[in-house]
């Protein structure tokens, strides 16, 4: 993840996509665009070059250095959020295209929302164009990316690579807007890890047990808290919770369900670092 001085954070993958979503510029309106990035000489006016192609070297460029620091209207900036900003320039109200599905998409996992005034294109400083502007939709340190990386390096380090699998297809799936499929990928990796953490910490033949028995183990064994409401007896714990929350219905048609999609990701992104984090130091006394 990539923070600049405004405490802005973006994935690689939004990166990419806000390149990928330029691509709606027509020859000129990219050229001047290169201009205000201060990137004319890395991506020519060339007009033998297609705007698709200046994209795919736009993106290659911002990801590869995405602290850079330019000018802007609005004051010094990253290249990074430069680039989001002149995407979001871009961007139309309820808009079908793709591409900034997409864009959306993988915001909304970096812990960012559109905002529009009253459902209308509003005037905005940068550029001097309309379109969408950013707003944090969760605390930095909540961000999609931040656990995820974590989260991604301990699986890696732990030999985890089943769950390792089912988190990138859950992210996928996000990236894809298939809600079903990420909310059922969700649910598997929370499953796949309850397991694999049962394992490793020593419960008794985990792998034949049931998903809430090897929940139950891990309390017994103090993996799991009561005291701190983690996992309970009456079925009303945090853990007891999400589970049950995770096998609710899959997705239906609509926003509210890319919302929904994006919380549990976040949800279990964050509780699956807490557990990761904690297993590095658990101790069992009876392995």
């Amino acid at each position: 993840m990539n923070t600049n001085s405004s405490g802005r954070r973006f994935g690689r993958t939004t990166l990419v996509a806000a390149a990928e979503f330029l691509e709606g510029h027509v020859q000129a309106g990219f050229n001047q665009m290169a201009v205000r990035l201060e990137l004319e000489r890395e991506i020519p006016e060339d007009t033998g070059m297609s705007v698709q192609k200046k994209c795919a070297r736009l993106a290659r460029i911002v990801a590869n250095d995405p602290d850079r620091e330019i000018d802007t209207l609005e004051g010094r900036k990253t290249l990074a959020e430069a680039v989001i900003l002149e995407a979001l320039a871009l961007a139309e109200y309820e808009s079908g295209n793709r591409a900034q599905m997409v864009l959306e998409q993988s915001l909304a996992r970096d812990g960012y929302a559109l905002h529009w005034e009253e459902g209308e294109e509003f005037a905005r400083s940068w550029s001097g164009r309309g379109g969408a502007a950013l707003i944090s939709a969760l605390p930095q340190e909540l961000a999609a990316d931040e656990p995820n990386d974590e989260v991604r390096q301990i699986l890696q380090e732990k030999g985890f690579e089943r769950t390792l699998g089912h988190l990138n297809q859950a992210v996928s799936g996000h990236g894809r807007g298939d809600w079903a499929a990420a909310n059922s990928q969700v649910r598997t990796f929370v499953e796949s890890l309850v397991e694999e953490i049962a394992i490793d910490v020593g419960v008794t033949n985990a792998h034949e047990l049931t998903a809430e028995n090897r929940l139950r183990a891990l309390h017994n064994l103090g993996f799991l808290s009561s005291e701190r409401n983690e996992w309970l007896g009456d079925g009303k714990g945090f853990i007891n919770g999400l589970i049950k929350m995770l096998h609710t219905e899959g997705s239906h048609p609509g926003l509210s369900d890319a919302d929904h999609s994006t919380f549990r990701l976040h949800v279990v992104l964050v509780t699956a670092r807490l557990l990761l984090r904690r297993l590095r130091e658990f101790r069992n006394d009876d392995r």
